[in-house]
């Protein structure tokens, strides 16, 4: 009995050291159906960015890493890149969330971060900085990617994954349902979002 105690008591230590996404997002307040909580970061260029500040636009946040072999995916088969420019096209603004903490995989210089963005082509509105994880707590971000869909009135209509196949196979991407779309096509006919949450795959956020 001592004996199980202890390891209870190991693996709560553990966890409160180091830390799972499940546990970090304890106080998560971005909820489906509810106005997404406001924040404000600074970009990789240095300029302060608040979500309210794209108030009556349709806003996708994503929740990146670029070393993470999930969302290389995405990038080396230009398929993120594709979605962005899609709908950019159509007014959305595309911000994408770095959540690493110094020190840990995907937390890279300013520099690199611009290196990396000319590199993948991406045309994000923005590329924020959440060092301290703060932004990425507070909406409950598990992976990267990990996709948020605000709509103008500010209220969050999508959480969860980019696609219906959790893997890292480029092939797999023509197969998946795209949630993203999904959505985003739906609100654009004048429909309801048919899939407003899913669970996020990927690699864990570093926090």
């Amino acid at each position: 009995m001592k004996q199980l105690l202890h390891i209870a008591l190991l693996v709560t230590l553990t966890l409160f050291l180091n830390g799972s996404p499940s546990d970090l997002i304890a106080e998560e307040k971005a909820k489906v159906g509810q106005s997404a909580p406001d924040f404000t970061l600074t970009d990789v260029s240095g300029n302060t960015i608040s979500l309210s500040d794209f108030r009556g636009n349709y806003i996708v946040l994503e929740w990146i890493n670029y070393d993470c072999p999930f969302v290389a995916k995405h990038y080396n088969s230009k398929n993120m890149q594709s979605l962005q420019d899609h709908y950019r096209n159509q007014g959305v603004l595309w911000l994408a969330v770095n959540s690493s903490a110094e020190g840990k995989q995907g937390q890279f210089s300013n520099d690199e971060i611009r290196k990396r963005l000319k590199t993948h082509q991406s045309t994000v509105d923005a590329y924020l900085l959440d060092k301290n994880g703060e932004v990425g707590r507070l909406y409950g971000a598990t992976h990267t990617p990990h996709m948020y869909i605000v709509n103008p009135k500010g209220t969050l209509i999508y959480r969860g994954a980019i696609d219906s196949i959790r893997s890292t196979n480029i092939a797999d991407i023509p197969k998946a349902e795209n949630y993203v779309t999904m959505a985003l096509d739906a609100v654009f006919d004048g429909k309801n979002v048919p899939v407003e949450h899913t669970r996020a795959y990927g690699c864990d956020v570093k926090y």
